[in-house]
């Protein structure tokens, strides 16, 4: 048996003493009477042993024990559903849409954390398919464990969806709809954070006031965007001490021979169009400069396309410019998103796509509604119900593309327009149009 680190090696003599004492003694108790002193001398060990015993090394190999951190255990667990194409024709947009609101669930969630909760964010492809969409929401809402959506993507699938979520109680944020009649409804488990596009027409009459515009010439493509778009262009325009020189609903896709002449008889300075066919416009932009018109035109998002130089031609951009409104922009117009850009960027490895940002925020607000409705029945699960007040009842939400409110029908109040204007007459560089000017406009009564 090896000696153990730090013990003496017993000498020769002192075995002989030990050995003597066992025979005196019997190894019994000890005498009463002291033993017969030997008469042999019996020399004591010295202090330090003659040789130093070797000490048994530590494995280098034996870890240094560690503090176990206490796992966090979830009193329960509820998710944020996704609901947007991740495949198909819009994937392109729906894939980041979803992105962006699983970067947010994954950063913004720490204060449902702390309240002793796990969020998860579960997404599901709609494939922008009316059928496919209606099989997902249901999926949504039969999970108990889903409180909010982010989504559905576009106008025409939260149309077609919403009768659904409002049935089940379940509160969504849309990113990225922004047709009139998306919420419409009243319902109070709709919302968006961007604006109506039919607003675009009265921020494109303000802009046109504040460029000094004051005779217009107005165009629509027959439906209810082109043509709201135009009508509240045209109140605004003339609210505001504007003259409206001419107003046309066409669908023309080319000839605007004699509409053309009309235009430089009124001696309009600024020709609005309201379409989203960017073929209609840019046929229209090519004949018009082609015929000597040189002032000014102004559109909305439905022709903010790269497309339109490539019809047009470069005159497009001569004479009084050529400018176009938008409901959203890209996330680097944002000054707050920032950081999201970046992060977005590391975790997907690309920039984010347009609605992302907005995403982001949708599933902000989610996560912040649940929160104040958990806090105010004392950090218990809340309901769906409760989740769908606690949103309508969002007050200056601070997000990273604006600062949102909801008014009774779930639109952002004010909602945040852009407008950006045409300056290279090359189509690859079309995405970077400057920002001109930005408005707030409150959505109509």
């Amino acid at each position: 048996m090896k000696p153990q680190t730090g013990s003496r090696r017993t000498s020769p003599v002192s075995l002989l003493l030990v050995l003597l004492i066992l025979v005196v003694t019997g190894c019994g108790p000890a005498a009463t009477e002291a033993p017969p002193v030997p008469s042999a001398t019996v020399v004591q060990p010295s202090a330090t042993p003659t040789t130093r015993p070797t000490e048994t090394p530590v494995p280098t190999n034996t870890p240094i024990p560690t503090e176990t951190p206490t796992p966090f255990v979830p009193k329960a667990t509820f998710k944020i559903a996704g609901h947007g194409p991740q495949t198909g024709g819009l994937s392109f947009l729906g894939v980041d849409i979803l992105r962006g609101a699983e970067l947010a669930v994954e950063q913004l969630a720490g204060p449902l954390t702390g309240l002793g909760y796990a969020v998860e964010f579960a997404p599901s492809d709609d494939q922008d398919d009316f059928g496919v969409a209606v099989d997902v929401a249901k999926q949504i809402v039969a999970d108990p464990d889903v409180l909010c959506l982010v989504g559905p993507s576009t106008s025409r699938i939260l149309n077609q969806v919403k009768e659904i979520y409002h049935q089940a109680g379940l509160a969504f944020i849309s990113p990225s709809a922004t047709a009139a009649f998306a919420t419409a409804s009243g319902y109070l488990e709709v919302n968006r954070v961007v604006g109506r596009h039919d607003n675009q027409g009265m921020v494109g009459a303000q802009f046109a006031k504040a460029q000094g515009f004051g005779n217009v010439f107005v165009i629509s493509q027959s439906g209810d965007y082109g043509e709201f778009n135009a009508f509240h262009f045209r109140n605004e325009a003339s609210r505001l001490g504007m003259t409206v020189a001419g107003n046309i609903s066409t669908d023309a896709m080319e000839g605007f021979g004699q509409l053309i002449d009309r235009i430089l008889a009124a001696d309009a300075d600024l020709v609005y169009f309201s379409t989203l066919s960017v073929d209609q416009a840019g046929v229209f932009f090519r004949e018009a400069r082609a015929a000597g018109y040189t002032g000014a035109f102004l559109g909305n998002e439905g022709i903010n396309a790269p497309a339109l130089l490539e019809i047009a031609g470069p005159l497009l951009i001569e004479g009084g410019g050529m400018y176009y409104t938008a409901i959203a922009a890209s996330a680097e117009y944002y000054p707050g998103a920032a950081q999201f850009i970046q992060d977005f960027e590391t975790v997907y490895g690309a920039a984010p796509q347009i609605f992302a940002a907005q995403a982001y925020d949708a599933a902000g607000v989610c996560l912040r509604a649940i929160e104040e409705a958990s806090k105010a029945k004392g950090g218990e699960i809340p309901t769906r119900a409760e989740v769908a007040n606690a949103v309508r009842a969002l007050q200056g939400y601070q997000g990273i593309t604006g600062v949102f409110t909801f008014d009774k029908n779930g639109d952002p109040d004010p909602a945040t327009y852009f407008v950006f204007q045409a300056t290279s007459p090359d189509p690859a560089d079309w995405n970077l149009n400057p920002l001109v000017a930005t408005y707030e406009v409150s959505p109509p009564e």
